[in-house]
């Protein structure tokens, strides 16, 4: 039997496509919650596929606690106007994440509030949430 080259494109494309879609499931954090995070940055790693923010909060008992905050890839955020250096250990910040389900810390990037004010991520991201009266993790 004879594959067309047609036919051969097409099988391998349905192959690589459903890794790519079971790659970008954001099943793990819930969209329904939104966690304020008060602390210092203790790393921004710059990465693909995705970049992370880590960063140190204190819980309710006044413990500091490590966060991984999932990004996107660079390209995304150089196009919104990351840059490798954006975020540097030992700057306080403010964020804005969907927690992960499991409970451990830590969840999807929305919005970061830097030293001088300045905000980067997206609102839209937290659908009938904003920043105002949430419980923050400091």
């Amino acid at each position: 039997m004879k594959f067309s080259a047609l036919g051969f494109a097409v099988v391998a494309l349905c192959l690589t496509g459903s890794a790519a879609f079971a790659h970008h499931s954001f099943a793990m954090f819930d969209a329904e919650k939104t966690v304020k995070l008060e602390g210092t940055v203790k790393q921004f790693l710059w990465t693909n596929p995705h970049s992370w923010i880590v960063m140190m909060a204190k819980n309710a008992q006044g413990v500091e606690e490590q966060w991984s905050i999932e990004m996107g890839g660079p390209a995304g955020l150089a196009r919104d106007g990351w840059r490798v250096n954006t975020l540097t250990p030992g700057m306080k910040v403010s964020a804005l994440v969907h927690p992960l389900r499991d409970g451990t810390r830590g969840g999807q990037f929305m919005i970061i509030t830097l030293p001088d004010g300045t905000t980067k991520g997206t609102a839209n991201a937290a659908p009938g949430n904003d920043a105002g009266g949430l419980p923050a993790v400091r």
